[in-house]
Parts: structure tokens; C-alpha cells; sequence
């Protein structure tokens, strides 16, 4: 009985320490993909910031500028570029949109970004594009990789269209979560003028004609989750001048937007619930059940060799009976 027993705590064990790198090896590259679907959108602003007046081209400090950044899956799309690829893609149709106080259009540039659901490393197919301008991405946008790595990045800049490195900065502890601080500094190049003007009539070439071109530099910061990949705070001191020209009556530059842009604080609080309750989910595949499973194998391993041991051992010899002599009648 007890070797019967043995035998069967050897096979769950057998069954607990196969299960725990199936988990983490094979089940989570398929489990743990961004949907296709999925439909995010995220709203900054920047206070007291510098936004150029197109009626007078002269700079003005303003209340406050937003920024809305949308991003949308395209799922047909996303299965018909997955079969060519040979593997599983988002498709996301992004759309950064800025206003000014007075809630009119400043500037909108749509992008559309094609990456691996589960990697996130960028997949170049026809349509991939930044403001109708094709772009071949190197490098992450937008979300890191699952179970991001204290290292630096290549990261992939719009406005500019190159990819650069984006820098580990440290960990720290955000709202009750651990992040990884990351930085990126892209410094002042000349950018296209977006596709659609915040001026009617006005369009880049009418632009570049007056000879005037787009200057912008940046510096990005981003709170990162390491499990999820996901910022969970983002923000950017940025600024954009106009160079040259006749458009600017002679001078030589002028500021068109300054100023630091940050999260909105409704957002990062719905971002950080978020991301707590996909952090716990992945973190059964990747750490809860793979290590519980292997350590209850351990344990079933332990007990099956212990039952193994006693039903080896040997018993003593059965105790004899004697048998009382029958009396014996004179």
C-alpha cells in the first residue's frame, strides 16, 4: 500500500515540476499579448505654457494647453498583416491632438504603429506611418516589454521620426507601485510642419516657401511597471520654434510651444488601478503558480521518497508461538 502511494505522490510531483517552466516558458508568450481591440486614450496638459499666436506670429504665455493622445486597434487590419507575419500584431491607429485654451485645434498628427503582441518589437508593413509620412520604426513606442529589464532602451520619437536610446534612470516606489524611471533627451532638430495648419489656408509648403522651418526638442520622462511594461506616468518639457523666413518679419526665431507637459491626475490614477490588476495576473503565470507549482513538486517529491524508504525497510522476524504440551493422564 505505502509503495502504491509512493508512486502516485512521485507522478504529481513529476506533474507539479513539469507544469511550473510550462507556465513561464510556453503558456505565458501566449497568453500575455496586448488585445487587438484595445482602445486607450490618455490626457496631458501643460500649465502657464508659451503657444504662438498665428494671427499676430508673436509668442504669449496662455492658461494651460492640452494634449490628447488617442490609440485605437484596428483588429481587421491586425490579422491580415499577423497571417503575413507569421505571427500575432497589434495594429494601433494613434492620434495626438493639441488644443489651446480656447479649446481650438493647435496642432494633430496621426500616427499608425504596427508591433509584435507580444514583444512589442515593431513589425514594418505597409501602412506604418507618422502624419501620412511612412516611417520604418526601430525601437519601442508608447508601452515597454513585459517584464521590462533595468537597461536602456531604443526609443522611437514622432516629431523626428529617428529612433534614440532612452535611459534607465532608477527605481523608485510610484502611488504603491515599484517603477523603473526612464529619460529620454532629444535634442533641437528640424521636424516636417504637421500635415493639417491651426491657420485655414495655410499649409507646410505655403510654409516652406517663406523659407521658415520647424525646430523641437524635447525631454521625456516615464514611470515604468516592469511586469506589464506599461507607463504609469509620463511627462515632457518640451519646446518648438520656428527659424527664418520671411514668415517671421525678419527675426530670427520665435517660440511657437513651450512648456512641461505632464499627466492628467484623473488619468494617472485610472492607469494605476489598471495596471495593479494586470500586474497580478501576469504575475501568476511568471512567478505565483510556476513557483508554487514547483515547490508543492519538491514537497510531493519529498514525501514519495520518504514512503519509498519505509516500505524498503525490513521487519524483524514474526514473533514464534509456542505450543503448550497436552497433559498427559496417568
Amino acid at each position: 500500500m505505502r509503495r502504491k502511494a509512493s508512486l502516485f505522490l512521485l507522478a504529481c510531483a513529476v506533474f507539479c515540476a513539469a507544469l511550473s517552466p510550462l507556465l513561464r516558458w510556453y503558456a505565458f508568450p501566449r497568453l500575455a499579448r496586448i488585445p487587438a481591440n484595445q482602445y486607450q486614450d490618455m490626457v496631458l496638459e501643460a500649465k502657464g505654457a508659451i503657444l504662438l499666436d498665428y494671427g499676430t506670429m508673436r509668442a504669449k504665455r496662455v492658461s494651460k494647453v492640452t494634449i490628447v493622445q488617442t490609440l485605437r486597434g484596428d483588429v481587421e487590419a491586425a490579422k491580415r498583416i499577423g497571417r503575413t507575419a507569421g505571427r500575432p500584431v497589434v495594429v494601433w491607429d494613434g492620434l495626438s491632438y493639441v488644443q489651446g485654451p480656447d479649446g481650438k485645434m493647435v496642432s494633430r498628427i496621426p500616427e499608425r504603429y504596427i508591433f509584435d503582441a507580444h514583444s512589442q518589437d515593431p513589425v514594418h508593413a505597409t501602412g506604418e506611418a507618422v502624419d501620412g509620412d511612412p516611417v520604418k520604426r526601430d525601437g519601442i513606442e508608447f508601452k515597454w516589454p513585459f517584464l521590462a529589464q533595468k537597461r536602456d532602451y531604443e526609443y522611437f520619437d514622432a516629431q523626428t521620426r529617428t529612433t534614440n536610446p532612452i535611459h534607465y534612470k532608477g527605481t523608485e516606489t510610484f502611488r504603491g507601485l515599484k517603477v523603473y524611471s526612464f529619460e529620454q533627451t532629444i535634442p533641437w532638430t528640424k521636424v516636417p510642419f504637421p500635415k493639417v495648419m491651426p491657420v485655414q489656408g495655410i499649409t507646410p509648403e505655403s510654409v516652406a516657401r517663406t523659407g521658415t522651418t520647424r525646430w523641437y526638442t524635447t525631454v521625456r520622462r516615464f514611470r515604468v511597471e516592469p511586469v506589464t511594461g506599461a507607463p504609469v506616468y509620463g511627462e515632457e518639457i518640451h519646446q518648438e520654434e520656428l527659424r527664418g523666413g520671411s514668415l517671421l518679419g525678419g527675426r530670427a526665431k520665435v517660440t511657437a510651444f513651450a512648456g512641461h507637459v505632464k499627466m492628467r491626475e484623473d488619468y494617472i490614477e485610472h492607469t494605476v488601478a489598471l495596471v495593479k490588476r494586470n500586474r497580478t495576473l501576469l504575475l501568476m503565470l511568471t512567478a505565483y503558480v510556476p513557483r508554487g507549482s514547483l515547490a508543492l513538486g519538491l514537497l510531493l517529491l519529498a514525501l514519495s521518497l520518504h514512503l519509498e524508504a519505509r516500505a524498503r525497510r525490513p521487519r524483524g522476524p514474526a514473533p514464534t508461538q509456542t505450543e503448550e504440551p497436552e497433559p498427559v493422564s496417568a
